[in-house]
């Protein structure tokens, strides 16, 4: 049986122990497996699940997958949201594609560089990683926006989000590229980066898309 049809079924128990009604009828009706009778099976025979009356609960095993496919799913979300600023439908149907492919060492990267999220974007818990014991839940992340940095500290441009080709071509002219060592001098009423000797002042929309790592 494909290994999708599987963790799709253990993400919807997942989600249905949330919501704390981890029932059987419910979750035949929330499944759209045409096949459903035969994936039941295969989760019990593989002691994904287990099943007592009209209740049903992940065993360890079911629930150690489950929790990683939906740990990579909301953390997927949360970049999307954060990062590249896009709409709901598209962080669904992205984040759904990349629970399934994400390893476990790009997946604690993403955890650390959102700064450890607690909740999705839906508000809902992102389950913990090893990441996460190692710091507080209240750690800055690694990369914010030129908006979040803070003034006097340099810092080093790591990507810049914009779809305007002509804007790009603008800030890369001024010396404004991923890598580009900066220093933020004021946020009011403009902002202002030093780039080596120069003092460049940028729009407050175009900060936004300007992310930046803490430099030393």
């Amino acid at each position: 049986m494909e290994q999708e049809r599987i963790d799709e079924a253990l993400e919807l128990i997942w989600l249905l122990e949330e919501e704390g009604r981890p029932e059987l009828t419910r979750f035949k009706l929330n499944s759209d497996d045409a096949h459903f009778d035969k994936l039941f099976s295969e989760l019990t025979s593989q002691k994904f699940i287990g099943v007592k009356g009209e209740q049903i609960s992940l065993t360890e095993k079911g629930h150690k997958l489950a929790k990683g496919l939906i740990r990579r799913h909301r953390l997927a979300e949360q970049l999307f949201k954060e990062v590249f600023e896009l709409n709901e439908t598209s962080i669904d149907a992205d984040a759904c594609k990349m629970e399934h492919i994400l390893s476990e060492e790009l997946t604690e990267s993403v955890c650390t560089f959102l700064g450890h999220p607690p909740k999705c974007p839906h508000g809902k818990p992102i389950p913990r990683g090893e990441c996460c014991k190692k710091y507080k839940i209240e750690i800055e992340p690694m990369v914010v926006r030129l908006t979040d940095f803070e003034v006097g500290l340099k810092g080093r441009i790591v990507f810049i989000v914009s779809a305007e080709t002509m804007r790009l071509n603008k800030l890369s002219s001024m010396g404004i590229t991923a890598g580009s060592i900066i220093r933020l001098l004021q946020k009011r009423p403009s902002f202002v980066i030093q780039i080596d000797e120069a003092a460049i002042a940028i729009d407050p929309e175009i900060a936004k898309e300007i992310f930046v790592k803490k430099a030393a």
